[in-house]
């Protein structure tokens, strides 16, 4: 987060796997593990992984192909159901080039097409339309994604990928998307297949797949992956291979949950708002667009305080500055489990824990972790000032809510203080792993990561009439 000075915007090359048109994700996957229940609900007989195999080529019949089998085999199943009611009657056909399971870790292993060696799929999947084909490494991506963040995340990458082959089929192929770049850049092609995903794991979550279900802790874990496949800190969203950062990845798949195939159909450059920024100044690119501590505090205290003064008086109420205050392992002011930061209405101050989680979570995860975390506690002594209570379903909703509107509000600004690159990816990180942006004064928050995100969302995206202040 940042003071910007018009100046020169620094643009980090995104890598590129196959120069054969396929459609990738290339990174290294960070993480905690998380947990390793499964997502397949009825195995096929003899394939304790998941589904059968058989029709993967190259495969070693291992769990991670299985896996594998189960998903893609669901994922056909949805397709062949759902893309005639989403494209006008057009039947779905399946892949004419057939999957492929790349052992990265073989250096005598069979390429894929598209590509000249195994190992140019290390830690990739893709989709490459010139032969119709889905590859992916099995030995360095999808049993990591697996370890990392749950099943769940194997089936979120390759539902996206099954995505782009629904493009092509729709008419969005290579060549139309060289035709017309500006209409179709990779970002909104990206956004589009994360979408087709996310409607097809809504299908799985009620009820519908053959092979597979998924549970709410475990979508959880699985959106966390796409933190992991997010663009490097910096890229602009109109760099050729943007995919988009955390927030304008899992925004697109929520929608898709949310809405279904068909609105995914309907994504446009016209109709969509992405979030993605490049750095533009030297000073962010060379801190990583990260604040120490203490700056980043005072800094974003005294816009807060500017901000929640226009917010009360707005809604017509009035204004009282809370004071800080600081405490060592966790707030003092209160005795409910509000968090590393609290705010305490009787002594009208927000308390922050300098001596224990909260700088651990601003080295780990960025300043905007702490930025998102003092938002919230100014959104709590707002909904004070406004006579709105601090507990309960609603005010957990509001903080969140509110904190999604005074990051839209950095969003929209031009100079000034305003968000660095990576502070959404942060938001998000915060949001999906721990409940303490949303936790009200009881110390309570909304359960799942997936809801507060979304909320947070509604406030980003649609401003102050999202969070029904009365």
């Amino acid at each position: 987060m940042r003071t910007r000075p018009a100046a020169t915007r620094w643009v980090v090359p995104l890598l590129v796997l196959v120069a054969t048109s396929a459609t990738a994700c290339t990174t290294a996957i960070a993480g905690q593990p998380a947990s390793s229940g499964s997502v397949v609900s009825n195995p096929d007989p003899d394939q304790p992984g998941g589904g059968d195999p058989s029709f993967i080529e190259n495969t070693d019949g291992g769990e991670i192909d299985q896996l594998a089998a189960a998903v893609l085999s669901d994922v056909r199943t949805y397709w062949t159901e759902t893309f005639p009611a989403t494209f006008d009657g057009q039947e779905w056909e399946d892949l004419t080039g057939g999957y492929y399971s790349v052992d990265t870790a073989s250096a005598d292993a069979p390429a894929p097409p598209c590509v000249d060696k195994a190992s140019d799929v290390e830690g990739n999947a893709f989709y490459c339309p010139s032969e119709d084909v889905i590859a992916w490494d099995r030995a360095a991506l999808l049993p990591v994604l697996k370890e990392r963040f749950g099943e769940a995340a194997v089936m979120l990458v390759l539902a996206h990928e099954m995505g782009h082959a629904v493009q092509n089929r729709a008419g969005l192929t290579f060549e139309e998307r060289r035709a017309n770049p500006d209409q179709f850049p990779t970002i909104l092609v990206e956004a589009q297949a994360d979408c087709y995903a996310g409607s097809f794991v809504r299908w799985v979550a009620e009820g519908n797949a053959h092979h597979l279900s998924v549970a709410d802790d475990r979508l959880d874990s699985a959106l966390e992956s796409l933190i992991t496949f997010r663009d490097p800190l910096g890229t602009a969203q109109t760099d050729e291979g943007a995919h988009g950062d955390s927030f304008d990845r899992i925004s697109a798949f929520q929608d898709g949950y949310d809405s279904g195939a068909e609105l995914c159909a309907g994504i446009s450059i016209d109709n969509r708002t992405f979030t993605q920024r490049g750095f533009t100044n030297a000073q962010d690119y060379e801190l990583g667009g990260n604040l120490p501590f203490d700056q980043l505090v005072q800094a974003i205290t005294e816009d807060l305080d500017t901000y929640f003064e226009g917010v009360v008086t707005g809604q017509g109420g009035e204004w009282s500055s809370p004071s800080l205050a600081n405490s060592e392992e966790e707030p003092a002011c209160t005795d409910a489990d509000q968090g590393p930061v609290a705010f305490c209405a009787e002594s009208d101050e927000i308390d922050l824990a300098t001596g224990g989680e909260l700088p651990e979570l601003h080295s780990d995860v960025g300043d905007y972790a702490t930025g998102v975390m003092l938002t919230s506690r100014y959104a709590m002594a707002a909904l004070d000032a406004l006579g709105l209570p601090t507990d309960g379903a609603d005010a957990q909703r509001r903080l969140v809510c509110l904190s999604g509107t005074y990051t839209g509000e950095l969003l929209s600004r031009a100079d000034g203080f305003t968000l660095s690159p990576g502070d959404l990816d942060e938001a998000i990180q915060m949001l999906l792993r721990y409940d303490y942006p949303g936790r009200d004064s009881a110390g309570d928050a909304i359960d799942t990561g997936y809801d507060r995100v979304s909320v947070f969302r509604d406030g980003t995206l649609d401003g102050l009439e999202a969070c029904e202040l009365g």
